[in-house]
């Protein structure tokens, strides 16, 4: 992995401290000219009474990763991104392992973003597809 991902993951990481993706353990793990990927292990404090990942963390996970894809290519320094909607479609349930989300950017406006993240396993099957438009403002 060359310096410049290095360092972008490393920020991604850090701000994860005393926040909701560091309850969720969610690591961001790769970044590419247009996606982020991030995982987050499956375990009993992520599943829903049955046992399975809950609707509600895969969604969480959409969202810290389409946000944060949104931070690192839209100039967070410049700009607070919000999600503003997300739609998920749940189509597997999981109970162990680990769950992989890929925020991959499907439009960039100057104001507005849509992202699609796709949740799969470890063997890359789909979990969860999930929409999200998240909204940049200019930092006063």
């Amino acid at each position: 992995m060359n310096e410049h991902k290095e360092k972008i993951l490393s920020v991604c990481n850090q701000i994860c401290k005393d926040t909701l993706m560091e309850t969720l353990d969610i690591t961001y793990i790769d970044v590419g000219e247009n996606f982020l990927l991030a995982k987050m292990p499956v375990t009993p404090k992520v599943h829903q009474p049955d046992g399975v990942l809950h609707g509600g963390a895969s969604v969480a996970l959409a969202e810290s990763v389409g946000s944060a894809a949104s931070y690192i290519f839209l100039d967070g320094q410049k700009f607070f991104v919000r999600g503003i909607e997300i739609a998920a479609n749940h189509v597997r349930s999981i109970k162990e392992g680990f769950v992989y989300a890929k925020a991959s950017m499907l439009h960039k406006g100057r104001t507005t973003q849509l992202w699609e993240i796709k949740i799969t396993d470890e063997e890359g099957n789909l979990i969860s597809n999930c929409k999200l438009t998240t909204i940049a403002l200019p930092r006063k």
